[in-house]
């Protein structure tokens, strides 16, 4: 019995062990032997590449104070093709069909029908109700939105569910997200415009990218393309290639459903900031020559300030003005019907770089015209009016007084502004040489400054005429209405600065406002100034010192017709415009209009500024555009005597079609002014403009975030996404919004945004 029992316990025993021994060579056999195979079958083991946006350089004025930048914000992305798988999987395991919609589509010519996954009611069985049970669902629009998001881009570009979120979102968010198909929080690089409206139509703003930004080779290569922001408008547009940013490189990895779990140790690549470009603008002229045009409470107008010795922007302001911050990430539809179709003041206009008739002003280009025929030394007679063929042209003093100027020479007649003088010095000048004097100082054609929207104006001629009226000739009442800038003469406000800074220095530079391009604190690209024309190859120093004494005159000389713009302790030289202009009012009646101008430069002697002010309704140049460049010259010159503007944050101005009588300050009242001043353009030879100002139409349109629709309404539970800004309810001074709260430091999110300043 006891060796029958004990063969039974060894029999047991090496059963035991060879058991023991099969399975540690199974596992051997698995882990070991074959591991690589295997680790290649799991469905876990899937790693993803994800492209990071670089974040944007930033802009600067000339002395380093910053105009644009970038802060860190938080979004909810969504793959909308791992929404559709994930829909498809539980379709399989429920057994159900995938649902669909039917889409209309033109196949050579003909319309057809196809079947759609329903990517909307898939989003909202498997994404917003578990949000909306979290309180973190938003209203969206889900067919001009999400359904042409996921049939432009499918699962390559991340469509944006929500952006901003608050602290207190994000963190929800950051919780929860892991369990949702397709969803992920990140973090980008957010523009920011830390001035508000300061600026705001050069600077511009950045859009969202969309399918044609990045092609089919940029995106090879990556299971995540998330694409850089562009520049839509403005400097943002026009250096877009200096501040957009390297990406980086991020890879993820997934679980067997497919989900994000993390990241790959030791994967992530960093993007790299873009350059930061400098402006030529000077921070404290720009904030100067814009809050000169809001305390003298201008409905419509354009300050433009330039170097002119080398052609910098200094400052290029114009109202009614908006801020650019209403753009980021996209602005509502009705915010931007506001802007571009409710408002008929047309606040995206930069008037500073629009064609405008000159009026008198440009009566500064005809005298030098007046040097290229050498009769800059005759002497002219006003009788109070000039006929040409069958028609009387006025002098305005005629109109006003019913006299006379008598007989004039060059300098008298800018001082005065006589009209009958211009009227016989323009034609014995001659067009051409009109239109020689014209094309030096840069007139008929665009400045080439670095800005979409400019206009080149029109410098009127015989060959013009050829072609834009046939039936027409020209005769020498063309000519005279040429020489007091009415008519078909068009130039711009920077134009006209130009101009005027081109009589002070001696030389015609191309406006431009780029400054350098800075990598950290490496110099990339400098820009130098490029000359046009030097005068001095045309006229002589006694000739260009003729016109110069003209326009001292116009603010010195007591029947000058810009006394308001006098400085003291400081030479200005200027001359006036009023141009006849009409409009149509929301009755559809006409209505006088008058552009009112001043261009000037300041000192005299080695001049530091040349400006020019436009002025929309207003009465005359001498009592509404002067009393501007006086307050813009005066606090710009005394920037060099320690003078401190106080930058702070501008709101938006609204714009109107209020009469301008005069303009003053009250810390600085406008002196008397004697009837002279006004200065007015009257009768033409041609029928009276009327004005054709519209809404300027971006070659790039921004993101417009559409309303929510029916389909897109969120639950009751759900914390609807509100806009910052509305025009409606905005104050006409309104700083820039406050930033959000700062995300937590350190951590999976923070790192991809501190790691790319």
């Amino acid at each position: 019995m006891v060796v029958k029992y004990r063969f039974r316990l060894y029999l047991f025993t090496l059963t035991m062990l060879c058991g023991f021994g099969m399975l540690v060579y199974r596992l051997w056999w698995l882990q070991i032997e074959h591991h690589e195979e295997f680790v290649n079958k799991v469905p876990e083991a899937k790693r993803e590449r994800a492209r990071i946006p670089g974040v944007r350089g930033e802009i600067k004025d000339r002395n380093g104070i910053v105009l644009a930048t970038s802060r860190a914000t938080f979004e909810v992305r969504v793959n909308l093709r791992e929404v559709l798988d994930e829909s498809i999987r539980q379709c399989r395991i429920k057994n159900t069909s995938v649902p669909t919609i039917k889409v209309m589509f033109r196949d050579k010519g003909i319309i057809r029908q196809k079947d759609e996954p329903d990517i909307v009611m898939m989003f909202k069985d498997l994404i917003e109700s578990r949000l909306a049970e979290m309180g973190l669902s938003a209203e969206f629009n889900a067919e001009q939105d999400l359904r042409v998001h996921y049939r432009s881009f499918g699962g390559v570009i991340p469509w944006v569910y929500r952006d901003n979120l608050t602290f207190s979102e994000f963190s929800r968010f950051a919780e929860h997200n892991l369990s949702l198909p397709g969803v992920i929080v990140a973090e980008r690089g957010s523009r920011v415009y830390p001035l508000g409206a300061l600026a705001c139509h050069i600077l511009g703003y950045v859009r969202l990218p969309d399918d044609q930004r990045a092609s089919e080779e940029e995106r090879r290569g990556w299971d995540y393309y998330m694409p850089d922001d562009f520049g839509g408008a403005g400097v943002e547009k026009s250096f877009d290639k200096y501040l957009r940013g390297r990406p980086g490189v991020r890879t993820i990895q997934k679980n067997e459903r497919g989900r994000i779990v993390g990241e790959v140790k030791g994967s992530f690549e960093p993007p790299r900031k873009g350059n930061d470009v400098y402006l030529t603008l000077d921070a404290r002229i720009q904030y100067i020559a814009e809050k000169a045009l809001r305390e003298g409470n201008i409905g419509r107008g354009s300050v433009v300030v330039l170097n002119p010795q080398t052609g910098e922007v200094l400052a290029m302001a114009s109202i009614p003005s908006y801020d650019p911050n209403r753009f980021i990430p996209s602005i509502k539809q009705a915010d931007w019907d506001a802007l571009t179709k409710n408002d008929k003041t047309w606040p995206l206009l930069n008037r500073a770089t629009r064609g405008f008739i000159p009026g008198s002003t440009y009566k500064v280009p005809i005298a030098l015209a007046g040097c290229l025929a050498h009769i800059q030394g005759q002497s002219f007679n006003c009788s109070g009016s000039v006929t040409y063929g069958t028609k009387p042209m006025q002098c305005w003093i005629q109109r006003q007084s019913g006299g006379s100027h008598g007989t004039l020479s060059l300098s008298d007649a800018l001082m005065r502004s006589c009209n009958c003088f211009f009227y016989r010095y323009g034609n014995a000048a001659g067009i051409d040489n009109i239109t020689k004097a014209g094309k030096l100082l840069g007139l008929g054609e665009k400045t080439g400054i670095e800005l979409d929207e400019e206009d080149a104006g029109n410098l009127p001629n015989p060959q013009w005429l050829r072609i834009h009226s046939p039936v027409e000739r020209w005769s020498d009442g063309y000519t005279a209405n040429t020489s007091i800038g009415q008519g078909d003469v068009l130039a711009s406000p920077l134009q006209m600065a130009s101009v005027a800074g081109t009589v002070a220095s001696g030389k015609a530079y191309k406006p431009h406002l780029l400054y350098e391009v800075k990598d950290g604190v490496e110099v990339v690209e400098p820009h130098k100034p490029v000359l046009r024309a030097d005068l001095s190859q045309y006229f002589s120093d006694k000739e260009l010192d003729l016109v110069r004494k003209g326009m001292w005159k116009v603010v010195n000389d007591a029947s000058g017709t810009a006394k308001a713009a006098r400085i003291k302790g400081v030479e200005v030289a200027g001359k006036t415009g009023t141009a006849q202009n009409w409009r149509r009012n929301e009755h559809g009646a006409r209505v006088e209009d008058n552009h009112t101008l001043f261009i000037s430069f300041a000192p005299y002697l080695n001049a530091k500024f040349s400006v020019c002010i436009l002025v929309q309704g207003g009465k005359s140049g001498g009592g509404c555009a002067a009393p501007v460049a006086q307050r813009v010259l005066e606090q710009a010159l005394a920037l060099d005597n320690g003078y401190d503007p106080h930058i702070q944050p501008l709101g938006e101005v609204l714009g109107n079609f209020n009469r301008v009588e005069s303009v003053s300050y009250i810390d600085n009242p406008l002196p008397a002014l004697a009837a002279t001043d006004e200065d007015g353009d009257t009768g033409t030879s041609a029928p009276e403009r009327e004005a054709t100002e519209s809404a300027p139409r971006p070659r790039s349109a921004p993101n417009i975030r559409k309303e929510a629709d029916s389909q897109g309404g969120a639950s009751k539970t759900s914390t609807r996404r509100s806009g910052i800004f509305s025009r409606v309810e905005r104050s006409p001074e309104r700083s820039t919004p406050p930033a959000p709260p700062a995300p937590p430091s350190g951590g999976f999110f923070r790192k991809l945004f501190r790691s790319s300043q």
